[in-house]
């Protein structure tokens, strides 16, 4: 990730949880509980395929851990690193979410909580901002490695009609 997008994305982040904590505090936790379903659920659809894609494309490098010799096999790759990070990301989102749906209910009935209960609405809003932004980020990051395939394959179809032009078996 270049400079520019970390600044973007760490405007975006703090930006979010700002503006869900000066307007969460009227957002009760029950309208905002079908927002963290959604991100759970995007999360584990995420996960699950960008998982298929990893055991796709990079069999061996999953099987590497379980082998006796495997660092050679690691280190090879640069692109598995962007296959891997929306794995981080997803599981990251995917625990955060879990631990609140656990702690929510408990806090419901701890008396500082109760009073202070605006004040945990906005946190939990604005927590819920940049858990979606930081999502969203993790999607369009997903899109990378089927850019990288989809450029890799017009290039090979453009290499193969220049050939083929070349040795006069193409059609015009």
């Amino acid at each position: 990730m270049i400079i520019y997008d970390k600044v973007i994305l760490i405007v975006s982040l703090v930006l979010g949880v700002i503006l869900g904590y000066f307007f969460g505090d009227n957002i009760r936790f029950s309208e905002q509980w079908p927002l963290y379903e959604a991100l759970r659920t995007t999360a584990s659809i995420i996960f699950a395929v960008v998982g298929a894609w990893l055991a796709i494309i990079y069999p061996e490098k999953l099987k590497a851990p379980f082998r006796d010799k495997y660092q050679s096999i690691m280190s090879s790759d640069t692109r598995f690193s962007s296959l891997f990070s929306p794995i981080a990301n997803s599981t990251i989102i995917l625990s955060c979410v879990l631990v609140i749906g656990i702690i929510s209910p408990i806090a419901k009935q701890i008396s500082i909580f109760i009073e202070y209960k605006g004040i945990m609405r906005s946190i939990s809003f604005g927590l819920l901002c940049c858990l979606t932004i930081w999502q969203v980020c993790t999607v369009f990051i997903t899109l990378i490695p089927a850019d990288l395939l989809k450029n890799k394959s017009d290039i090979e179809i453009a290499r193969q009609n220049n050939i083929e032009h070349l040795m006069g078996k193409r059609k015009e």
